[in-house]
């Protein structure tokens, strides 16, 4: 249980907003997209930067509120974030109860997408970004405190906030239905959060970002990373810093192929992330249909 009197959350509470929506992921599921036009709803004003991982023990919640509520400004009736970390449990625990016991009346949006296609997306970035330098295959021979399957077993991760948040302020939708029918799937999102779900978001409505064209940065552009200029494009909007990041990088970085995941490890992959879809299923009333499993 957290203890919030021991807590360095807890202050007077100043001038400032705290979110009443929260996007909790999945990693590599289009968190980006969704927090980007969302953001262009008249009634929603989305954090600048999207990741605050507030919530998280051992990163951004022992800076206290009053940072946390800096992060929300403007008129809006829903102001929102998007941290995927949210749903890395094992790896970052009690974040449903540090969130709740800060933003009980917040509501929740988790966008999923087909599980070993996140698996093979979130290991493209990973490899991207230099953290990852195993084959696909090699970081999945272990399924135990495993981070790549542990964000795709969905209702696992789910389960820990309907320990504290009510059903009806839980709304799960997918990449693929974003992807295929958006402006339906963001109607759907403008009813659950009770704004005008009329909106035209095609304008706005296109892919940010895509593992498709993910590159892994050379030499060169590890150390062109470590500069301040690229600090500050960190910060940026993601619309604006995606941009600016692939022009820049592109002559310092080789295209990365699809991995090629080996085909009994696939179907073990399915077999272990079946009962947790399945009871997904159950809990949605969704079948989607355009997964894998």
């Amino acid at each position: 249980m957290i203890n919030l009197l021991k807590s360095p959350i807890v202050a007077k509470n100043q001038a400032g907003t705290l979110p009443n929506l929260i996007i909790i992921g999945a990693m590599k599921c289009g968190t980006t997209s969704l927090h980007h036009y969302l953001n262009s709803h008249p009634q929603i004003s989305m954090s600048r930067e999207k990741e605050l991982d507030f919530f998280l023990g051992k990163k951004k919640w022992q800076l206290g509120i009053e940072w946390y509520k800096s992060h929300f400004t403007g008129e809006a009736k829903i102001y929102g974030e998007s941290s995927p970390n949210y749903t890395n449990y094992p790896r970052w625990e009690n974040v449903p109860e540090r969130m709740y016991s800060v933003i009980p009346q917040a509501k929740l949006i988790y966008i999923l997408r087909d599980p070993v296609e996140r698996i093979i997306s979130n290991y493209i970035h990973q490899y991207a970004t230099g953290k990852e330098t195993r084959s696909i295959n090699e970081a999945l021979a272990n399924f135990e405190d495993n981070s790549y399957i542990s964000r795709s077993s969905y209702y696992s991760q789910l389960e820990q906030y309907l320990k504290y948040f009510p059903e009806k302020n839980i709304l799960v939708i997918t990449l693929e239905n974003l992807s295929n029918q958006p402006q339906l799937t963001l109607e759907k999102v403008g009813h659950f959060l009770n704004i005008e779900p009329e909106f035209d978001f095609s304008q706005t409505t296109k892919t940010l970002h895509s593992s498709v064209f993910k590159r892994r940065k050379n030499k060169w552009g590890e150390l062109l990373s470590q500069t301040n200029l690229f600090k500050k494009i960190k910060k940026m909007p993601p619309e604006i810093r995606y941009h600016l990041e692939k022009l820049i990088y592109f002559p310092f970085s080789e295209q990365i192929s699809r991995p090629n995941l080996d085909e009994k490890l696939r179907a073990r992959l399915i077999n272990y992330l079946q009962k947790d879809i399945e009871r997904l299923r159950k809990h949605t009333g969704d079948r989607f249909k355009y997964w894998c499993l």
